[in-house]
Order: structure tokens, then C-alpha cells, then sequence
């Protein structure tokens, strides 16, 4: 299994209504390639059962989505998750992998 098949499987983890990082997925795979990680999000062929919209900067900032920011902002919201001034609050919506 290559790289990116290994971040598409520890991401379909993460449930509907919280979200990861790319260095929570690096972690995951015993890495600290977090852009990495970011490339193999915005490749992800099997969206959106692997839930890349899912994964967030580390400081709650939104990141880049292939679909473009705000269709990731409207699929976030649709799950419920509350983004206030381009950030969600990492406190009430982490989902931690390790």
C-alpha cells in the first residue's frame, strides 16, 4: 500500500462532525510528512467516502481543497462543525488518531 492509500485509510476514520490535521494523519503513519499528507488530500480519488474535507491546518485553519474552499466550508457546516472567522475551534472538533 503506498503513501497515499495509507492517509485515505487512517482518514476514514474520523467521523461525520469532527475533523484531523495533516499532522495527525502524519503522525498516524509515523511521519512528519504533513505536506505530504496535504498532496495526497487534494489527489484523493474516492471522495467523498474518504472524507478529505475532513482534514484541517493545525491551527484550525480550513487548508486547501481540491473542490475549492467553499464547498469544503459548506461540507463542513452541513456536518455541523462551526467555523468562525475562517478557523474551527480544534478543542471541540479534533478527532485524535493516536
Amino acid at each position: 500500500m503506498n503513501f497515499n492509500e495509507r492517509c485515505y485509510k487512517i482518514l476514514k476514520k474520523v467521523p461525520m462532525g469532527k475533523v484531523t490535521t495533516y499532522k495527525e494523519i502524519a503522525k498516524a503513519l509515523r511521519s512528519k510528512a504533513y505536506r505530504a499528507v496535504g498532496n495526497a488530500m487534494n489527489r484523493n480519488p474516492y471522495a467523498p467516502k474518504v472524507p478529505c474535507h475532513r482534514v484541517v491546518k493545525n491551527d484550525g485553519n480550513i487548508g486547501g481543497f481540491a473542490s475549492g474552499t467553499k464547498k469544503k466550508i459548506q461540507m463542513l457546516k452541513k456536518e455541523g462543525i462551526i467555523i468562525e472567522k475562517g478557523k474551527i475551534n480544534l478543542d471541540k472538533y479534533i478527532y485524535l488518531l493516536n
